[in-house]
């Protein structure tokens, strides 16, 4: 039974609607519920004085993660490609000839008939950035390749040609004979990637073909010792082998990743190259066929809390100049050893191994702008970069110790506990430890050049430079280590 409802009573009701959503929306303008000790002061009689309120300021509420995964699957598929390649096979009977994040590489048999084996394939996928036909895709994909042919998701084939190589950004950029009006993949921005955004991951798992996988973003700036310049993007999506060389879509249908590392033995980890590093490199790969870099000239390493006490800094950020390279750019820019990086073209360096790769941006011949900590005090300076030859050249310098000269003689250096010796043409090597002495950044065979900027010729130089240091403080100690001149921090000691 349907009753009519009076347009006075209907009228009424709607009044006392919007009373009730005045009363609890503050008419709209307020954003945040009422906390409970607010509604009970608003109970409480007049006389009572209200209890103080905070109010709690919420971020901004994030996007909604309920997307249409299927239309955004359908969407990128004619972009992503599946790529083979053809090595011809060589190295020791029975092993790979490659030895690479993904595969499979095929083959690795031994040949039961003896004489050449045959030619070994490998899979890997890539995505198009271009509708002539260029793919981007992993150089361990196609790395000494002898053949390239790539399939598109409607099935057509082509051959494939390498344009232009990263190894260490393990990026490489493919063309694609006779193809035009290709579907493009647009790049997004790596940078603004969020972890807990959702992304999807497109390729070629185990041969199977196109394959999609959703995840998250895991993390962040990953360094997982794939090479120097190490930045990588973390994330769940299901990776496998096949899939290297892929794109990792945000929910935008944007590349913000290349798929290009997984990790033994772990679930639900995998890794992919920062989109904004591809974009960096692309315009060389494409014109030059190889990437350029510019080079600082010095060695540098990470800021430790003992060396950020000893250098009086206050928080270990940054990277300690260990060495400067003699007329480099880093020389004529005035940078000098014991320096502290702390920013480059306005970026900060809060971790070491950025300012490898925020110089690694820019190319032979631009000029930087380094901002440099020297004895508490910022220095603003500009370099100019020279051409990088030799990656290592701007390593963080970790060689294993040297062998150092012969000791002459065997004395103690009481105030740190250590056991030196003098070293021909200057310096005292470091030749044991006291027990129980806390000298963790010193290693024996470690050459002990400098003490709080204090030179070191010998063993009665180290003993005077010791002598100086503030029981319970931190002595700054230049070392060298092998061919490789750095810092360490060690505690002196109270007695």
């Amino acid at each position: 039974m349907i009753q009519a409802v009076s347009y006075r009573s209907r009228a009424s009701a709607l009044a006392l609607l919007s009373m009730a959503a005045l009363a609890f929306g503050g008419c709209g303008q307020q954003a945040h519920a009422t906390p409970p000790s607010t509604q009970a002061a608003a109970a409480a009689p007049p006389s009572a004085a209200p209890p103080p309120v905070s109010t709690v300021t919420l971020p901004p509420a994030p996007v909604p993660a309920t997307f249409d995964v299927a239309a955004l699957s359908e969407r990128v598929r004619p972009m992503v490609v599946n790529i083979t390649t053809t090595h011809e096979s060589r190295g020791p009977e029975g092993l790979d000839p490659f030895d690479y994040f993904f595969g499979p590489h095929g083959g690795g048999r031994l040949n039961p008939r003896g004489g050449p084996r045959p030619p070994q394939t490998a899979l890997g996928t890539g995505f198009i950035i271009d509708p002539s036909g260029y793919v981007v895709t992993n150089e361990h994909v196609i790395h000494e390749a002898s053949g390239v042919r790539v399939r598109l998701a409607d099935e057509r084939e082509f051959e494939a040609e390498v344009v232009g190589r990263d190894p260490k950004l393990d990026l490489a950029l493919l063309r694609l004979k006779g193809a035009t009006g290709l579907p493009v993949a647009p790049l997004g921005d790596s940078e603004q990637l969020r972890v807990g955004e959702h992304v999807l991951a497109v390729g070629n798992p185990f041969g199977l073909g196109h394959t999609v996988t959703l995840g998250i973003v895991s993390a962040k700036a990953r360094a997982i010792g794939a090479g120097p310049y190490d930045d990588f993007i973390q994330t769940d999506a299901s990776i496998n082998p096949g899939n290297s060389g892929g794109p990792l879509f945000n929910w935008r249908g944007e590349v913000v990743g290349i798929n290009t590392a997984i990790r033994a033995g772990a679930n639900g980890i995998g890794f992919a190259i920062p989109v904004d590093a591809l974009k960096d490199v692309l315009p060389q790969l494409r014109e030059k066929g190889f990437v350029e870099r510019g080079k600082l000239g010095l060695l540098f390493q990470p800021v430790t809390r003992e060396l950020a006490s000893a250098l009086q800094l206050d928080a270990p950020k940054g990277a300690l100049v260990a060495e400067v390279e003699p007329g480099g750019a880093a020389a004529r820019a005035g940078i000098k050893p014991g320096d502290v990086i702390v920013d480059v073209n306005g970026t900060p360096i809060l971790h070491a191994e950025e300012l490898r790769r925020n110089v690694a941006r820019n190319a032979p011949g631009s000029e930087i702008e380094v901002t440099v900590v020297r004895g508490q005090k910022r220095h603003e300076l500009r370099a100019k970069l020279d051409a990088l030859q030799d990656e290592e050249g701007d390593a963080q310098g970790r060689a294993r110790p040297g062998q150092g000269a012969r000791p002459e003689r065997q004395q103690s250096a009481e105030k740190l506990g250590i056991h030196v010796s003098d070293v021909a043409g200057g310096g005292v090597r470091v030749d044991g430890f006291a027990r129980g002495v806390d000298a963790q950044e010193l290693q024996v065979g470690d050459v002990i050049l400098e003490v709080n900027g204090a030179p070191i010729k010998d063993v009665a130089g180290l003993r005077a430079a010791i002598g100086k240091a503030k029981e319970g403080s931190t002595a700054l100690l230049k070392v060298r280590r092998g061919k490789v001149v750095q810092f360490a921090a060690v505690p002196v000691p109270a007695r």
